[in-house]
């Protein structure tokens, strides 16, 4: 019998909703597989957001040597913004080897790139055509009313339009799971759940509050999840193995901070307010400014238009900016809980592609790095914001204190690779 694995990613859960949910009965069949394997924390990526998390899931590899900083990067000598594309991930993926795959929803995967068995990108994906590997399948996943996500927008309009955005993507997920599953002679299956992640955004606030009008909603939702990892649980082989993972956790958001508006406060940005120039609105003078969530570039000479720091300045301004930061506080809270320069979180051909600085905040604070709002502090709209404290369970193989970086090693250890 052909040793398989088999992954189901389930985006923005943090290692204690796991628990609880399982423990509380929630999750029934989640508690058992606890009982029977090896459940932990998993530390998430820096910054912990999804397409450098899923990434260093992927690939087993450091931001360093995958290259991939964050959901969005800037042009080359220009402060245009661009979306890191699958082609633009340095180190290959765990399915770039003999053997058959079928990867179903994996963020920062589009475009859909070659692969023995099948591959559906995940979130960004714009065209499900460009989404699909090999091509042909795009006709099987229409036929199943397959959905990448959840439309935003009706999910802002009301929480009722939320769930029933989930569950309908949840089911044709399921429903495409399914079929490939019987169709492929595959090695490895992956399978991620991402409407986790936009539920904790939407309404974290409705978990911990017994009260709240979709206290019970938000629960059936993580019931449904623990019913498909039984119908996949239930249908695996005596000799495959499992592992069920986050990318990253989530935590109440109490206010969000944007972190330009501090910048420019103290001096480090100069910027204008056209709505239309994006970080193209960074004007002469600056000397730092950040991208989204909380990453620090210092604004080179040569390398940036408005450029204006010369190597021999770099660390001056990297202490300063270390300093501000540090004392940046609200109602008496230090808002940063850690600042780490790049060479101390990155390794790897890519790290001066990196950001110079990359801040943690302290609990509740959401950090932001949009080039355009006018407020320092701000009431965010969403309810939950992304953590460090991601989870891993592991059927047979064991690890300690593990990162989404050992996901790769521990698959190469149960496949005998």
């Amino acid at each position: 019998m052909k040793k398989r694995s088999v992954l189901i990613g389930i985006d923005g859960v943090p290692y204690n909703l796991m628990d609880d949910l399982s423990t509380s009965g929630v999750m029934p069949y989640f508690q058992e597989l606890k009982e029977e394997g090896q459940f932990q924390k998993m530390c998430s990526s820096i910054p912990e957001i999804s397409s450098v998390s899923w990434s260093s899931i992927i690939t087993g590899k450091n931001p360093g040597e995958h290259s991939i900083y964050g959901f969005t990067e800037l042009l080359p000598n220009s402060y245009t913004v661009s979306f890191p594309h699958f082609g633009k991930l340095k180190a290959n993926p765990f399915w770039k080897r003999d053997g058959v795959f079928s990867v179903i929803n994996v963020p920062s995967t589009y475009p859909a790139a070659e692969i023995n068995g099948f591959l559906v990108s995940g979130f960004i994906s714009p065209d499900l055509e460009k989404a699909v590997y090999p091509p042909r399948y795009s006709e099987v996943l229409k036929n199943f009313k397959y959905r990448i996500d959840v439309d935003t927008k009706k999910a802002r309009k009301s929480p009722t339009l939320l769930f029933k955005e989930l569950y309908e993507t949840l089911e044709s997920r399921v429903k495409v799971y399914k079929y490939f599953w019987e169709k492929l002679d595959w090695d490895v299956f992956m399978f991620v759940i991402t409407g986790s992640d936009r539920l904790g955004h939407f309404l974290w606030n409705a978990y911990g509050d017994e009260t709240h009008e979709y206290h019970t909603q938000f629960l059936e939702f993580f019931r449904r999840v623990d019913r498909c990892i039984q119908d996949i649980g239930e249908n695996i082989k005596k000799n495959d193995s499992l592992f069920i993972l986050s990318d990253h956790g989530m935590e109440q958001i109490q206010v969000s901070v944007n972190i330009n508006c501090y910048l420019e406060d103290k001096g480090f940005l100069k910027r204008g307010r056209d709505s239309r120039k994006g970080y193209n609105n960074i004007k002469e003078g600056t000397r730092a400014f950040a991208l989204d969530p909380a990453r620090i570039y210092i604004n080179r000479k040569k390398l940036y238009p408005e450029g204006c720091i010369s190597p021999e300045e770099e660390e001056n301004l990297l202490e300063e900016l270390e300093e501000v930061f540090q004392n940046l506080e609200r109602n008496g809270q230090k808002v940063i809980k850690a600042i780490y320069r790049k060479d101390q979180i990155y390794h790897g051909a890519y790290v001066d592609q990196a950001p110079d600085l990359v801040l943690l905040p302290d609990k509740g604070f959401n950090l932001k790095g949009g080039i355009l709002p006018e407020k320092i502090f701000e009431i965010d709209e969403l309810s939950g914001k992304h953590t460090q404290d991601a989870f891993l369970y592991t059927s047979d193989v064991r690890i300690t204190n593990p990162s989404v970086e050992d996901v790769v090693p521990l698959l190469n250890q149960c496949m005998r690779w």
